[in-house]
């Protein structure tokens, strides 16, 4: 069995990030810690310091990785609405993979090689190809990043709107519950309308959004 110093010997930045990564994405970026991070990999908390000067410069690291490692859609469809589109979901995807990273967003500036190859360049690139003009190619890769983001970070705490958890159903139902049971007097739409309320976190809702920035792109842009 390895034992601390064959560990401490076989670490690395990008080993550190990945687990920094894994305990952000898992638990919080709270949680995470010099001492619970060296803990985790088995080392001594001096030891991450050769690597990085404290958590803040982890985080950047975070960030970096994440985004450097975003899964650019392939280039089945073309069209600048299938690429707009295809682009949101991809971005939605890598927050929901990676929650961690819907706070750094809004806490940092990533300019991280990684995140500027992988996030920024590719992505304009891609919209470029579709064709959009320059400058339009620049305002709708904001126009995605930010929708995405602000969606992502909408959903985070409304778990009822996940298909993918475990206890979605029941979660929607003690939702709708709630609502329904508001007093009509003071809140007459929203007990009215509990069961539509329940979808504000959901994919459905994302994807009625996405139809609405893509039809003001394409109209803004010519496209």
């Amino acid at each position: 069995m390895a034992g601390p110093r064959s560990r401490a010997r076989a670490l690395t930045a990008e080993r550190i990030i990945e687990v920094a990564t894994r305990i952000c994405d898992e638990e919080d970026i709270e949680v995470l810690t010099i001492r619970r991070l060296a803990s985790d990999l088995g080392v001594g908390a001096m030891t991450l310091y050769s690597y990085f000067r404290g958590k803040e410069e982890i985080l950047d690291g975070i960030a970096d990785h994440v985004m450097g490692n975003f899964r650019l859609p392939t280039a089945e469809e073309t069209s600048p609405e299938a690429v707009v589109r295809a682009l949101a979901l991809a971005f939605l995807g890598m927050m929901r993979e990676h929650p961690s990273i819907v706070r750094l967003f809004a806490t940092r500036v990533s300019t991280g090689p990684q995140s500027m190859r992988g996030a920024f360049e590719a992505v304009i690139g891609r919209l470029r190809e579709a064709g959009f003009a320059d400058r339009d190619a620049v305002r709708v890769y904001g126009l995605i990043v930010q929708y995405s983001l602000g969606f992502a970070s909408y959903q985070a705490p409304r778990p009822w709107g996940k298909a993918d958890h475990p206890e979605a159903e029941e979660l929607r139902r003690r939702r709708r519950h709630f609502y329904g049971a508001l007093p009509r007097a003071d809140f007459p739409n929203m007990v009215e309308l509990a069961e539509d309320m329940t979808t504000l976190p959901s994919d459905e809702q994302f994807l009625f959004g996405l139809d609405c920035l893509i039809e003001g792109v394409l109209r803004q842009t010519g496209d």
